[in-house]
C-alpha cells in the first residue's frame, strides 16, 4: 500500500463537490476535503493573475494516480489544472488502513 494526498484547486464549490463525489463513486479516494475558498496568484501567459479557488485535498493510493489525475483533467475547467501528488510517508496505522480497504477497487 502507497498512500497518497492529492492536491488541487477548482474555481467553486460544486465543480470541487461534483469531483468529490466522483471519486468517491468510483472508489478512487478514500477521503476528499473540499476547504474553503482562498486566493491564489500566480503568473498565467505572462500577466500576474489572482483567482479566488477551492483547494481540494484528495486521500487515495498510489496505484490510483493517473486515473485521478485523468478525471481532475476531464472536469476541471481550467486549461492547466493544478495536480500534485505528495506521498504519504507515514501516519495513523488505522487510518492508513482505511484508505486502502476504501479504496481497493471490487471488479
Amino acid at each position: 500500500m502507497e498512500p497518497i494526498l492529492i492536491i488541487t484547486n477548482l474555481p467553486d464549490k460544486k465543480g470541487a463537490a461534483a469531483l468529490a463525489e466522483v471519486l468517491i463513486d468510483q472508489q478512487l479516494a478514500a477521503c476528499i476535503n473540499i476547504l474553503n475558498s482562498c486566493t491564489s496568484v500566480y503568473r498565467w501567459q505572462g500577466k500576474i493573475e489572482s483567482a479566488e479557488e477551492i483547494p481540494v485535498l484528495i486521500k487515495t493510493q498510489r496505484q490510483h494516480y493517473e486515473r485521478v489525475e485523468q478525471l481532475i483533467k476531464m472536469m476541471h475547467p481550467y486549461e492547466l489544472p493544478e495536480v500534485i501528488m505528495v506521498p504519504i510517508m507515514g501516519g495513523l496505522p488505522a487510518y492508513l488502513q482505511w484508505i486502502a480497504a476504501e479504496t481497493s477497487l471490487s471488479d
